[in-house]
């Protein structure tokens, strides 16, 4: 066969190749993409010195994965799609140390929602395994992949009680449809690493609404000075909570100052999900200034994780602390929302090989408060951070979302006098 023959031959199974990926639906593990500026490249600090990274990653040892599911457009066809939802994995002492246990502690500031294993953290003020996000319909798939990861490594006893915790898609995912399967969850663990953390449609945040704008994963950091133990506090969120109307940042109203792009639909028909009968086209937009997805829907999932050497009691006090923040961004704590934050220390918890008895620090209470001002910091930020890094998305139905525009944030910012006429409103391209 000569050259020209062979080339033909394989141009030809190469485009059977291609035609076949369009159809199927998109598995993405979480790579950086294209730079959007976060709150703080913005201006917007809340206070306090971030970490290099300003992500859960800057506490030693916290590793990030996920695994981003996206495929379909148009009507909503249970069990076809369209697909946008996902898995996110939060290691706090990295896969190799998967089996050593954390102080932990968590809270519930409305309980409209599910973070398994949690009985047996509150029980022993230990946290073993990962803790993984996804969405309201995936909690029972993603632990039972947590189970069965862990009894591949001989880890079944220490892993046989999961977190896994969720928040609600099915506006922009065919949440019915069960996308999410074990080797979903798997990989979002096998590719969990530290440094740079994806933020915004990735992971478990893939399909979440924050605020009326398209949310999803989001992370921040503070490092305290040396004065103060020079400790670093992390926090992850998955942000998929609040109105529009009541969105502030900085004290700023936002949710006032940017009354329209309002969800709408693309397609024609209404969306079919009962919870959008007020949605209206999105050639009509334009003209929409009031929420047309009902107020107070939805959940959010806060980690936060720390050096410093604290205990249960003091983790938990730490998670009480979460509820300010998500307070001075607008959320209420809802009937509805599913509100449920998860505290952990990274020191040391397990005794010598020859005592039973563990020796382990305490911070004195005395000097928590720069933590818990590092809490409030860190979470507006990384709620901010979520929906900054969100692009507009267009889901089951044809619904879509749109993404917060930085610029008019800034424009807000500005005319309230929070941020200086200086500061430059960068755009993606930049």
């Amino acid at each position: 066969m000569d050259s020209f023959a062979s080339s033909r031959i394989l141009v030809a199974l190469l485009l059977l190749f291609l035609s076949g990926v369009s159809s199927a639906q998109v598995t993405r593990t979480a790579k950086p993409a294209p730079a959007k500026p976060r709150a703080r490249e913005l201006g917007i600090t809340f206070g306090g010195t971030s970490g290099p990274l300003n992500a859960i990653t800057d506490v030693p040892g916290v590793a990030v994965g996920h695994t981003t599911l996206v495929s379909g457009e148009g009507k909503l066809s249970v069990g076809k799609g369209p697909v946008r939802t996902g898995v996110t994995a939060v290691f706090p002492r990295g896969r190799d140390q998967v089996a050593e246990p954390v102080f932990a502690a968590t809270y519930a500031l409305n309980g409209n929602g599910e973070m398994t294993g949690t009985t047996w953290v509150n029980e022993s003020g230990l946290l073993s395994g990962p803790v993984m996000l996804t969405n309201t319909n995936s909690v029972g798939v993603v632990r039972d992949a947590v189970v069965a990861w862990g009894a591949r490594r001989n880890l079944a006893w220490e892993l046989a009680l999961p977190v896994v915790a969720e928040t609600y898609d099915g506006i922009l995912n065919d949440i019915n449809g069960f996308h999410v399967k074990q080797e979903h969850a798997t990989r979002a663990l096998e590719e969990a690493r530290g440094g740079p953390v994806p933020e915004g449609n990735v992971g478990g945040g893939t399909g979440m609404i924050c605020h009326g704008f398209k949310g999803g994963i989001g992370t921040a950091s503070r490092k305290l000075p040396e004065a103060l133990g020079g400790y670093t506090l992390g926090v992850l969120v998955q942000c998929n909570y609040g109105s529009r109307r009541l969105f502030s940042v900085e004290g700023v109203p936002v949710g006032e100052e940017i009354r329209d792009l309002q969800s709408c639909y693309t397609g024609s028909e209404t969306p079919s999900s009962p919870f959008l009968r007020a949605m209206r086209p999105c050639a009509q937009s334009a003209s929409l200034t009031t929420s047309t997805i009902p107020e107070g829907m939805g959940s959010i999932i806060v980690l936060v994780a720390t050096d410093a050497p604290l205990l249960p009691h003091q983790l938990a006090r730490i998670a009480r602390r979460v509820p300010l923040a998500i307070g001075k961004m607008g959320g209420l704590g809802e009937d509805s929302s599913g509100d449920i934050f998860l505290a952990l220390s990274t020191q040391p918890t397990r005794p010598p090989a020859d005592s039973p008895v563990a020796r382990v620090s305490s911070l004195d209470n005395e000097h928590l408060n720069p933590l818990f001002e590092a809490t409030v910091q860190a979470t507006q930020e990384s709620i901010l951070n979520a929906m900054l890094a969100a692009d507009t998305q267009t889901g089951a139905d044809g619904v879509r979302v749109f993404a917060l525009p930085q610029d008019r944030l800034v424009q807000a910012l500005r005319k309230y006098g929070r941020l200086s006429a200086a500061t430059p409103a960068r755009t993606p391209a930049e």
